[in-house]
């Protein structure tokens, strides 16, 4: 199909029949979405032949690379054999045995039960129901509140978008649903004036505690949060942060959720973010990097407290007609695998990750309007500021960010912009030669960038 009609055809066609997510569709329907037909490794081509980088592995999740034949073909002899069966009446199949038994496998020990989702959003609205159904059990129904963060991101079902904290996305629908509130984010470089980044993790964990007192603790189910927000910009709290927010979680009988659809499956350089960061949730979401994107699948990793509690009650309601979806459960088994016996993610934590992370902040920490140059494993940001010696954002959020993220795409390196922040994670296969690459051009692209701010007025 691809041979058959041109560059223009396809995005006519796309024009008049495809909503794209995100999307300003009249304006993308002026400009014409970009067409990308192949991709192998680190690399995607468009229907123009550019090469692009891929420097966001899609949407965070094609940590494998692209082009693994050894996955479609592991998803061809699974249809060939059972495409589908669901996993309701009292029924299984051995790709969602055997996958399951590999995550238990690779997940720290006391996280011995998945449930099957298609995806992050999904994967987190299935918490929300497991954790209020966990204390339904527990003779505690009034705790029913889940606190999320300020601009962090859970997805964009109408409980993914409720407990994220994006504003922008609770304009639209009526959001957030009750029983949701927030806490600001514990980003030092903006909130931490005057205090060291281990005293702000403090500062910052103890929000958490001064919500639940406000909320009242009987009424509060759980605190949720990503390890490192993600589509928030990149946001990597003190390492006094987590510990702290464990401690009060405890304190307070709250369950501790972290949302591991970002930084699961190796990113950091642990195969699970809160690993880095030395905390112990109750249950943690995943998706994205479980499959490598290769196909829809996520996973609600369920502590064995959590476990049990959900079976004292009988039944739990709540299930997807592909949860556990034989093709996508076989996909990912052949995944996880490779990213183990692989050396994957050993990789990125012993080698590619602290190579990522020496020449990234080498190469953007001379700019005159980059500032808070941060990164671990490989996931990495800086913040285009207005002025680094005060700390100073530019005044409207966001566009700055947009102008410099559409050099980016001009120069065929993909980074995204979220708000202020220019955030990168490519795909955990990309070799040093190839993080030379994306260096060298986004350096490129942002020497244009803060010339375009000079010639336009921003600074």
């Amino acid at each position: 199909m691809q041979n058959e009609r041109t560059t223009a055809q396809w995005r006519e066609l796309d024009a008049a029949h495809h909503l794209h997510p995100f999307t300003d569709t009249e304006s993308l329907n002026q400009q014409g979405a970009r067409v990308i037909t192949k991709a192998d490794g680190v690399f995607l081509w468009d229907s123009e032949g550019n090469k692009i980088l891929d420097g966001m592995a899609g949407l965070w999740c094609v940590n494998i690379g692209y082009g693994r034949k050894d996955l479609s073909d592991v998803a061809k002899r699974q249809m060939d054999e059972l495409a589908y069966y669901n996993t309701f009446f009292k029924t299984t199949h051995p790709a969602v045995v055997e996958l399951s038994q590999l995550l238990s496998e690779v997940a720290p020990k006391g996280f011995s039960r998945i449930f099957y989702t298609n995806s992050g959003s999904e994967s987190v609205d299935t918490m929300i129901r497991m954790v209020r159904r966990y204390w339904d059990v527990k003779g505690q129904p009034q705790k029913k509140t889940l606190i999320g963060r300020w601009n962090g991101y859970h997805g964009s079902t109408i409980g993914g978008a409720s407990l994220g904290g994006m504003s922008y996305m609770h304009e639209q629908g009526d959001l957030p649903i009750p029983g949701i509130v927030h806490v600001e984010q514990p980003w030092w470089y903006q909130y931490g004036k005057g205090m060291t980044p281990d005293e702000f993790g403090v500062v910052a964990a103890r929000w958490v505690e001064e919500k639940i007192l406000e909320v009242g603790p009987d009424k509060v189910a759980a605190f949720v949060g990503e390890p490192i927000q993600g589509a928030g910009g990149v946001i990597i709290p003190p390492s006094t942060y987590w510990p702290e927010v464990e401690r009060i979680c405890r304190q307070y009988d709250v369950l501790l959720v972290a949302d591991e659809v970002i930084c699961g499956f190796g990113r950091t350089g642990e195969w699970f973010g809160h690993q880095l960061f030395g905390f112990r949730p109750d249950l943690f979401t995943t998706a994205k990097g479980l499959s490598s994107g290769y196909l829809p699948i996520g996973a609600v990793f369920v502590g064995d407290k959590v476990a049990q509690g959900l079976a004292e009650g009988g039944d739990f309601n709540h299930g997807f007609t592909y949860s556990g979806h034989p093709v996508a459960a076989a996909v990912a088994h052949a995944n996880v695998k490779a990213l183990r016996d692989e050396g994957i993610i050993d990789r990125v934590k012993n080698d590619t990750g602290p190579y990522m992370q020496r020449r990234w902040r080498e190469a953007f920490g001379g700019f005159e309007h980059v500032d808070d140059v941060r990164g671990v494993g490989l996931i990495q940001a800086f913040t285009l500021v207005k002025n680094k010696a005060k700390h100073e954002l530019f005044p409207h959020w966001g566009e700055v960010g947009t102008i410099c993220r559409d050099i980016f795409f001009r120069h065929n390196l993909i980074m995204r912009a979220c708000g202020d922040h220019m955030v990168s994670a490519p795909p955990l296969v990309i070799s040093k030669a190839e993080i030379d690459q994306l260096i060298g051009t986004a350096v490129q692209c942002v020497e244009e960038c803060e010339q375009v701010l000079r010639e336009r007025g921003f600074v």
